[in-house]
C-alpha cells in the first residue's frame, strides 16, 4: 500500500490543489504559541505534546484501521498524512522574482528579492547565486525526499514527526525548544540526506560525488542543508566560478537532477515492493 500512496501523493502534488487545503498549520502553531507563552513546560515535554502525542494517536488509529477491509479504510488516512507532511510552498516557483531580477542584470534587486522571498543574504552576486542553488536543493530535499523516505521506511507516523519537528524548529521563539527540535530533526536527516547524496552520484557525476562522500559519509556534524547543497552542485558539475547567466541556467539543470533522483527513488520503491 505504501507505494500506491506514494503514487497518489505525487499525482495530488502535480495535478491537484488538495495539498494547499490539507496543509493548514494554524492549530499546530497556535498550540506552539500557547505552550511557549505559558513558560512552565520543559522543552522536551513541549515536544512530547506537539510531536509525540499526535504521532502516537495516528499510529493507534492506523493500528485499528489496518486490519479492516484489507487496509482500504487506512489508505485515505495514509494519503492525507503524507500530503500534510510534504513541504510548504513551491520551491521552484518561489525563485521566479529572483530569476527575473538576475536576468535583467539588476544585482541590487536580486539581493533584495532573495532576502525578501527566500530569506537569503550575501555580500556579492556570485555568492548569492550559490546560496540560491543550495536553497533549491535543500527545499526539494526537506519538502519531498526526506518525507517520502521516512514514510516508506517507517510509515506515516515518521513522516508526520519529521514535518512537525520542522514546523517547531522554524516557528519556535523559545531558543531551548528550537534547539531541541533542530537536534531531533538533524537525527532524522542524517540517513535520508546521505541516501539522496548517493542518488546524486548515480544520476550525476559519480566520481566527484563519491570523492566527497568518502569524507562526509559518517560526518555527524555536517548539516543536511550544507551536505545536500554541496553534493548537488558537484553532481551537476557546477564550477566555483561561472558566468552569471549560465549560473542562473544551472537552477534548471539542478531541478532536472532532482527529478532524475525522484525517478530513481520511485523505481527503487517499486522494486522493493515487488520483491518484498
Amino acid at each position: 500500500m505504501s507505494f500506491l500512496v506514494l503514487l497518489l501523493a505525487l499525482w495530488v502534488e502535480k495535478f491537484s490543489a488538495l495539498r494547499h487545503q490539507i496543509q493548514r498549520d494554524a492549530f499546530f502553531l497556535g498550540e506552539l504559541v500557547r505552550l511557549e507563552r505559558s513558560g512552565k513546560v520543559h522543552p522536551w515535554w513541549t515536544l512530547a505534546i506537539l510531536v509525540l502525542a499526535p504521532v502516537a494517536v495516528l499510529v493507534l488509529v492506523l493500528h485499528v484501521l489496518d486490519p479492516v477491509a484489507y487496509g482500504l479504510l487506512a489508505l485515505p488516512l495514509h494519503l492525507l498524512v503524507l500530503i500534510y507532511s510534504l513541504g510548504r510552498g513551491d520551491a521552484k516557483g518561489s525563485l521566479g522574482p529572483f530569476r527575473d531580477a538576475w536576468r535583467r542584470g539588476d544585482d541590487q534587486a536580486a539581493l533584495h528579492v532573495a532576502e525578501r522571498d527566500l530569506g537569503l543574504a550575501a555580500d556579492e552576486p556570485h555568492g548569492l547565486l550559490v546560496r540560491v542553488q543550495g536553497y533549491l536543493l535543500w527545499q526539494a530535499y526537506q519538502s519531498f525526499f526526506a518525507v517520502i523516505f521516512w514514510y516508506f521506511v517507517l510509515g506515516p507516523g515518521a513522516a508526520l514527526a519529521y514535518r512537525l519537528l520542522a514546523l517547531t524548529g522554524e516557528h519556535s521563539r523559545q531558543p531551548a525548544l528550537k534547539a531541541r527540535a533542530e537536534q531531533l530533526r538533524h537525527i532524522m536527516d542524517w540517513l535520508p540526506v546521505r541516501v539522496l547524496a548517493l542518488s546524486f552520484a548515480l544520476v550525476g557525476n559519480f566520481v566527484a560525488v563519491m570523492r566527497v562522500m568518502l569524507h562526509e559519509l559518517l560526518n555527524w556534524h555536517i548539516s543536511a542543508g550544507h551536505l545536500v547543497a554541496r553534493v548537488g552542485r558537484i553532481a551537476d558539475d557546477i564550477p566555483e566560478a561561472e558566468d552569471p547567466q549560465r549560473g542562473l541556467g544551472r537552477l534548471d539543470s539542478l531541478w532536472e537532477l532532482l527529478l532524475r533522483c525522484a525517478v530513481l527513488w520511485y523505481a527503487g520503491f517499486a522494486l522493493w515492493t515487488v520483491l518484498v
